[in-house]
C-alpha cells in the first residue's frame, strides 16, 4: 500500500492498530506468524558437496581426471598396475579444490563478523506499556518510539515528530538528512527521498525524535525489496574465468586431437596399438599442464591475502584480478567519494567572502555554535558525538577556531529556544548576557534576511538597506551555485528575558551577521585516487542519489565530471529507452538523483557496450548494482548488511583509495598469472615436440609418461607459483585495462610460447641425440639418452622460467630479485639430481646414473634458454611485459 499518501487515522484504521496502547503481545504473536520475523530472507547456503562439484566443473580439470582414468587402465591392460600417475593428478585436482573451498569459507566468515555489528532493539509499545525488543520481532501495526542516534528498525508511518531529521544516505544516496513532517501528504508516485511522512528500515534518525507506526517488515520493506532485487541478480563471470575456461577448452580439444592423430598414424604405419595408445597418453599428459588450476588458486590466494593487509576483504576468490581488468568504476557518492560527513567550506561576511578560519569569522562561527545542540567529544578532537550533521558541521568549525562551544554555554548559557520547524526555516536561542540576554538565530539566508532590519560589518551595526540585502543575496546564490548548503546567522540584543508566549517576537528585527556554506567533501585521496584511474585507462563515474547540482560539484572536483561530460537525473533516465541509454553510457560521467533500479540499469548497459565493471558503495540502495558489476567493492565500515552480502570484497576502511591500490595488485596479478601461463605452456610445447618429433623421425620415445608428470608436477609448478610471487611492475597503472575480450595469448604471447616451446624441444632431442648415440650401448633401449633427455626438458625449463619473468632483461630487473624464484630453482635441480641419483627413485622414473661428462652436456643444454632468449631481447624483440 502506499501508506506515504494516506493521513495519520487512515493508516492507523488499515493496518488495524492502536496509536495509544500499541497492540497487544497476543496480536503481536499472531502476526508474526501471519508476517514472519523482521529480517531479510538469505539463501540456504550451499551443501559441501555442492560447493566441491562446482570446484571440480572446469574443463580442464576434468579432462585432468579423464586422464587420470586413462593412465590407470593402460596400466592394467598391461599388467602392471601403476597408481603414481593417477594419484598425482587426483592429488593436484583435490588440492586446487581445497584452496577454493577454504577461501569461500574464510570470506563467509568474514561477512558474517560484519552482519553481527548490525542486531538493533526498539523501543516499542505493546499492552499499554513500553518495551525494548529485538528489530525481528516488530510486526506491522506496532508503535515505536525513535531518537536521535537510533536505526530506523522498519518502514514506518510517522504519528508525531519533534524537530525530526533522518540519515537516508543508505538508502537514497541523499547527503543530507531530511526533515520529516507528521502531516505531510505525498503523491502516490513520489520518489522515496520525498516521503516525508515515512521513515525506513536502514536509516538513522539524526536528530530529534518521533513516534511511528510500522507498516512493513522484512523483505516487504523497501530494504527487503532491494534484497529481492539482489537475489534476481546473477553475477556474471570474471574475465580470468572465461579466459581459463576458453584456455582449458583449446588446450583439452587440441590434446584429444593429436592423440587421435598420433594413434591413427601408428596404427597406419602398422605399429603395436597398445603401444600407440599409450603413446597418445603420454601426449596428452605433455599437452595439458595438470598444475596449472592449482598455480592460477594459489596466486590468487597470495592476492588477497596482500589485499587483505591493505585493508580489502575479498569474497570472491577470482575477484582478485577482475580489478585489474576494470575499464569502468561507477562509483556511489555519499561516504564513498566524500566524507559522509557535512563540513564548513565558505564563510561570508555582509562585506565578502572570510577566510575560513582567521579571525574575523570568529564571531560569525560563535554565533552559529551558540545556536547549535550538538557537543563535542570530551577530547574535542572526535567530532560531534550524535545530532544533525549541519549542526555538527558548524560547531566542529567553530572548534577548528578556537571556539569551544562547551565554553560558550557556560559563558551565555541558554535560557530559551524556538527549534527549528520546516514551515519557519528558522531556530532561535536566547543566552544569559553579563547585563542583558541576546537571541541567536540561524537558518534559510532569504528567510532570515527578511527578519532584519540591520547587519553588522567590522564589529558595526549599520542599517540594512536593500542594495545591501541584494548583495548579501547574491552572496547567497554564488555560495549555492557552489552546491553549498548555505545557512545565515543573525542576532538580536534584548534587555529582559521574554517569555515563552513572547518568543516568536524575538525573531524580527534582527542584525544580520554573515552566511556559512556547508558540503559533504571529497575525501582528500579521492581526486588522486581518480587520477590515477585516469592514466590507468579506467574511466571513474559517479552514481548518487543526491541531487543534480551537489552531484556535479563533487564530481567536477574530483575530476570526475570533466569538459564535454554529461550529466543525468533519474527522471531523465526513465525517459531514455534501453538503446538510447547504451549509447548515452559511453559519455555520461555522472548519474544523480537515481533509484536503486537505474543503478542497475547502467551498470548492465554499460557491461552490453563490453566494459568490466567495478561497482562501488555502501548503501542499501547501492546492492542490485553492486551484485550486477563485474565486481563489486562494498565499505566494510559504514557499509549496510545488504550492500556487504551483495559485493565481491569489501573495503576495511572505507577508503577509495583502496580501491585503486586493489586494481594495481589485480593488474599485477594477472600480469603474473600471464607469466605462469607463458611459461607451463612453453614447456609444455616443448614436451609435446620432444615426444612428437622422436615418433616422426622413427626414434624410440625419448620420454616415458611417468618422467613427463614428473615434469608438468614439481619442475615446472615450482617456478611458476614463484612467478606468482613476481614483484608488481612498476608502469602497471601507465596501461590502458586488457579488453575483456582477448585471451591469454593475445600481445604476442601465443608467438613467444611456440618460438620458446621449439627451443626446449630441440634442446631435450639433442639430449637425447647425444646420449643414445655416444653413450648407449642398445639404440632400442636408450636408458642414457632418456636419462640426459629427461634432466635437459626439466632443468632447461627451470632455467628458462628466469626468462619470464619480464619482458625486459633478467640482468636490467636483477636475477635475484625474486627469492622465491631462486627457492623453486635450488629445490627443482636438487630433486631432479636426486631423481637420477637415488637409486630406488631411478627405478621408479626407469632412469640410469649419469657419469660427469654426461652431467657436463646436460647442464650446457639446460643453461642454453637463458643465452637464447637474453639474445632475442637484446635484439630488440617486441616482448610483453606481462
Amino acid at each position: 500500500m502506499d501508506w506515504h499518501s494516506m493521513d495519520c487515522k487512515a493508516v492507523v484504521g488499515a493496518l488495524g492498530a492502536d496509536s495509544e496502547t500499541g497492540l497487544s503481545q497476543k496480536e503481536a504473536l499472531s502476526r508474526q506468524s501471519r508476517y514472519g520475523p523482521n529480517e531479510l530472507q538469505t539463501k540456504k547456503p550451499k551443501s559441501f558437496f555442492k560447493r566441491l562439484m562446482a570446484q571440480l566443473s572446469d574443463f580442464m580439470v576434468l579432462v585432468l581426471l579423464a586422464a587420470a582414468v586413462v593412465s590407470f587402465l593402460t596400466s592394467v591392460i598391461k599388467a602392471e598396475p601403476d597408481f603414481l600417475d593417477p594419484l598425482v593428478i587426483l592429488g593436484i585436482v583435490l588440492l586446487n579444490a581445497a584452496l577454493g573451498l577454504m577461501q569461500e569459507s574464510r570470506a563467509q566468515r568474514a561477512i558474517e563478523a560484519l552482519k553481527r555489528l548490525c542486531a538493533p532493539a526498539v523501543k516499542v509499545m505493546r499492552d499499554g506499556r513500553h518495551q525494548i525488543l529485538q528489530s525481528r520481532e516488530l510486526v506491522p501495526g506496532d508503535l515505536i518510539f525513535l531518537e536521535a542516534g537510533d536505526l530506523v528498525p522498519a518502514d514506518a508511518r510517522l504519528l508525531t515528530a519533534e524537530n525530526l531529521r533522518v540519515d537516508e544516505a543508505a538508502l537514497t544516496g541523499e547527503s543530507v538528512p531530511v526533515q520529516k513532517e507528521t502531516n505531510a501528504l505525498v503523491a502516490s508516485l513520489a520518489a522515496l527521498g520525498d516521503r516525508k511522512n515515512m521513515v525506513y528500515s536502514g536509516s538513522m534518525v539524526a536528530s530529534g525524535r518521533c513516534t511511528a507506526l510500522v507498516t512493513e517488515t522484512g523483505m516487504r520493506t523497501q530494504v527487503g525489496r532491494i534484497a529481492g532485487m539482489i537475489s534476481e541478480q546473477q553475477a556474471p563471470q570474471t574475465p580470468l574465468q572465461r579466459r581459463l575456461e576458453h584456455t582449458g577448452k583449446v588446450l583439452g580439444t587440441a590434446a584429444l586431437f593429436l592423440c587421435a592423430g598420433i594413434f591413427g598414424l601408428g596404427m597406419a604405419r602398422r605399429g603395436d596399438p597398445l603401444e600407440m595408445f599409450m603413446l597418445a597418453v603420454s601426449l596428452a599428459v605433455a599437452a595439458i599442464p595438470e598444475g596449472l588450476p592449482a598455480i592460477v588458486t594459489i596466486v590468487l590466494a597470495v592476492g588477497v591475502q596482500r589485499m587483505a593487509k591493505n585493508n580489502a576483504i575479498i569474497r570472491r576468490l577470482t575477484a582478485v584480478e577482475t580489478l585489474g581488468g576494470a575499464t569502468v568504476i561507477c562509483s556511489d557518492k555519499t561516504g564513498t567519494l566524500t566524507q559522509n560527513s557535512m563540513t564548513v567550506t565558505a564563510l561570508a561576511s555582509p562585506k565578502g567572502e572570510l577566510e575560513l578560519y582567521g579571525a574575523p569569522a570568529s564571531r560569525l562561527l560563535e554565533l552559529f555554535s551558540m545556536c547549535s545542540n550538538v557537543q563535542l567529544s570530551d577530547t574535542g578532537q572526535g567530532g560531534p558525538v550524535r545530532g544533525d550533521p549541519t549542526e555538527a558541521a558548524l560547531v566542529t568549525a567553530a572548534f577548528r577556531c578556537g571556539i569551544s562551544k562547551a565554553a560558550l554555554d557556560k559563558r551565555y548559557p541558554r535560557v530559551g529556544e524556538l527549534p527549528f520547524e520546516s514551515a519557519r526555516k528558522l531556530m532561535t536561542t536566547v543566552h544569559r548576557l553579563p547585563r542583558s540576554f541576546m537571541a541567536v538565530t540561524k537558518g534559510a539566508a532569504d528567510v532570515l534576511l527578511g527578519r532584519c532590519t540591520h547587519y553588522e560589518e567590522d564589529g558595526r551595526v549599520h542599517p540594512l538597506t536593500e542594495e545591501k540585502r541584494q548583495n548579501i543575496l547574491l552572496q547567497n546564490e554564488a555560495l549555492a551555485g557552489r552546491a553549498l548548503r548555505v545557512l545565515g546567522a543573525a542576532y538580536k540584543n534584548l534587555d529582559r528575558l521574554p517569555a515563552q508566549s513572547q518568543l516568536p517576537s524575538v525573531e524580527d528585527g534582527l542584525v544580520f551577521c554573515g552566511l556559512a556554506g556547508m558540503i559533504d567533501p571529497p575525501r582528500p585521496e579521492a581526486k588522486q585516487a581518480v587520477a590515477m584511474c585516469r592514466r590507468a585507462g579506467v574511466r571513474p563515474v559517479m552514481i548518487t542519489g543526491d541531487h543534480k547540482s551537489t552531484a556535479a560539484a563533487i564530481a567536477g572536483e574530483l575530476g570526475i565530471l570533466r569538459k564535454g561530460g554529461e550529466i543525468l537525473t533519474g527522471a531523465e533516465l526513465d525517459r531514455l529507452s534501453d538503446r538510447e541509454l547504451f549509447r548515452a553510457v559511453e559519455s555520461c560521467a555522472v548519474y544523480a538523483r537515481v533509484s536503486p533500479e537505474h543503478k542497475a540499469r547502467i551498470v548492465r548497459a554499460l557491461q552490453r557496450r563490453g566494459h568490466v565493471v567495478a561497482m562501488t558503495g555502501d548503501g542499501v540502495n547501492d546492492a542490485p548494482a553492486l551484485k550486477a558489476a563485474d565486481i563489486g567493492c562494498a565499505m566494510g565500515m559504514t557499509g549496510t548488511d545488504v550492500a556487504r552480502e551483495a559485493a565481491d570484497m569489501v573495503l576495511a576502511d572505507d577508503n577509495f583509495a583502496t580501491i585503486v591500490s586493489a586494481v594495481r595488485e589485480g593488474r599485477g596479478i594477472y600480469q603474473n598469472i600471464r607469466k605462469a601461463v607463458h611459461f607451463l605452456l612453453s614447456s609444455n610445447v616443448g614436451e609435446l615436440l620432444t615426444i612428437f618429433v622422436a615418433f616422426l623421425l622413427g626414434w624410440p620415445a625419448p620420454l616415458l609418461p611417468i618422467q613427463l608428470l614428473w615434469v608438468n608436477l614439481v619442475t615446472d609448478s615450482l617456478p611458476a607459483l614463484a612467478l606468482g610471487m613476481e614483484k608488481i611492475e612498476s608502469d602497471v597503472m601507465d596501461k590502458r585495462p586488457l579488453s575483456p575480450k582477448k585471451s591469454l595469448f593475445s600481445g604476442g604471447l601465443a608467438g613467444d610460447i611456440l618460438t620458446e616451446g621449439i627451443m626446449i624441444g630441440a634442446l631435450a632431442l639433442i639430449a637425447f641425440f647425444c646420449g643414445s648415440s655416444f653413450f648407449d650401448a642398445d639404440m632400442s633401449n636408450p636408458a642414457v639418452g632418456r636419462t640426459m633427455a629427461f634432466c635437459v626438458l626439466s632443468l632447461s625449463q627451470l632455467f628458462h622460467s628466469f626468462n619470464t619473468r619480464s619482458g625486459r632483461s633478467l640482468f636490467a630487473i636483477g636475477p635475484f630479485g625474486n627469492k622465491a624464484m631462486l627457492g623453486a630453482f635450488a629445490a627443482g635441480a636438487l630433486m631432479q639430481a636426486a631423481v637420477v641419483s637415488v637409486a630406488p627413485l631411478a627405478a621408479l622414473f626407469h632412469v640410469t646414473p649419469l657419469n660427469g661428462r654426461q652431467w657436463l652436456i646436460t647442464a650446457a643444454l639446460s643453461a642454453t634458454p637463458i643465452l637464447l632468449v637474453e639474445l632475442g631481447k637484446a635484439a630488440g624483440r617486441p616482448r610483453r611485459k606481462g
